[in-house]
């Protein structure tokens, strides 16, 4: 009843207009949720929409009447694009602020830095974007609502032999990064399985800005795709410099790719370059047309996946204190574990035994700067 009453009063507030979004001070004695991410930093696109996506839910959650008569409250925390300082961004937000559930991280490697001291805690912590399997294995307080590398890396190696034909690849890994060593994993295993070959397998550090040596490694093999599972600071440059040495191949990427910037970076050379995300603007289906109408009236942009993912996050949150009635961690850890048929913008959120959803993924070609919607590929 309580989770009848909460979503019909929300419909109800957006329904008549009442101006979701408005940012908006929160009441000091509502129910307090964390925020953190790398507000600032080379990656800070990702935590910039991811919070305007958790504000969005939280205000028209607000504007609804709140959970369990009270106000939410959002507290946000920068742990400026550093492992140590998203663990102490948690340990603030838990032991100085009070938070009863936590939003983040994005990133693989900050989440699985974080995770531990949520988990020690016992503060339920719900990552948006964190795709890494190893995420969740921390603790049975830690959830996620995107889908994991080993589903989105398959996805890719399904669309790349399927649909592009392609019967060769080659791999460009950033061997530091949780997220791009376990997607090329996936990839890699999936490829190969399904009758393709990789010819080559090289590797980079984030932050790097010459990937001469690696794509000169890579050009003599021609592969019919070149994988780069990393983030667009990176992946935008590597595909200038592919084009410019006169590397073919297809471009493939992941959800780290998501980002406006990665066109800005990459110019002509990203055209014609495809990535596995969770969501797509040019979904027709009312949730998504609802959400992406009122966060371009918020903020004045169109919603990338990581501020539809934080939008979700918060709500299934909210959701699960309302169902739990009660903001006690254990027990709204158990609302969030029975968590099924969600409807969340991004896709139902059902939670299985390790605390992942069970969702398809998107395949989006960057056509003219454009990001357009190619295929969906169900689990």
């Amino acid at each position: 009843m309580r989770r009848r009453l909460f979503f019909a009063a929300w419909a109800l507030s957006c329904v008549l207009g009442s101006g979701c979004g408005a940012e908006k001070t929160p009441a000091a004695a509502g129910i307090k949720i964390g925020f953190f991410g790398a507000l600032t930093g080379p990656q800070a696109t990702f935590a910039l929409s991811g919070k305007n996506g958790a504000r969005l839910a939280v205000e028209e959650i607000n504007q609804a009447g709140g959970i369990l008569g009270k106000r939410i409250e959002l507290l946000v925390e920068d742990d400026r694009n550093e492992p140590s300082e998203a663990a102490s961004a948690v340990s603030k937000l838990i032991t100085r602020d009070d938070v009863v559930a936590l939003i983040g991280e994005n990133a693989s490697s900050r989440s699985l830095a974080a995770a531990p001291i949520a988990q020690g805690y016992r503060v339920p912590m719900v990552s948006p974007s964190s795709t890494n399997v190893e995420v969740t294995k921390k603790g049975d307080y830690i959830f996620r609502v995107c889908f994991i590398d080993s589903y989105q890396g398959k996805a890719l190696a399904m669309y790349a032999r399927g649909a592009l034909k392609a019967q060769t690849a080659a791999i460009l890994v950033d061997a530091r990064s949780d997220y791009s060593v376990g997607l090329a994993a996936a990839f890699r295993s999936a490829f190969t399985a399904g009758g393709g070959r990789i010819i080559s397998e090289v590797k980079y550090a984030e932050g790097d800005s010459d990937f001469s040596a690696q794509l000169t490694a890579i050009r003599p093999g021609k592969p019919d795709v070149l994988f780069v599972p990393g983030y667009y600071t990176d992946a935008g440059l590597i595909a200038r410099q592919a084009k410019a040495l006169g590397i073919e191949a297809i471009l493939l990427g992941a959800d780290g790719w998501d980002s406006p910037k990665m066109t800005e970076i990459g110019g002509p050379a990203v055209d014609g370059a495809y990535f596995s995300n969770h969501y797509s603007v040019e979904d027709p289906s009312p949730t998504v047309a609802r959400f992406v109408t009122r966060y371009r009236r918020a903020y004045g942009a169109d919603p990338d996946s990581i501020a539809a993912l934080s939008y979700d996050a918060a709500r299934l949150i909210a959701d699960a204190v309302a169902r739990a009635g009660s903001t006690e961690g254990k027990r709204v850890r158990d609302a969030l574990a029975s968590t099924k048929d969600f409807p969340g913008v991004t896709g139902k959120i059902t939670m299985d035994a390790d605390r992942n959803p069970v969702k398809p993924a998107v395949i989006l070609k960057i056509e003219g700067g454009k990001f357009r919607y190619a295929a969906t590929i169900a689990p």
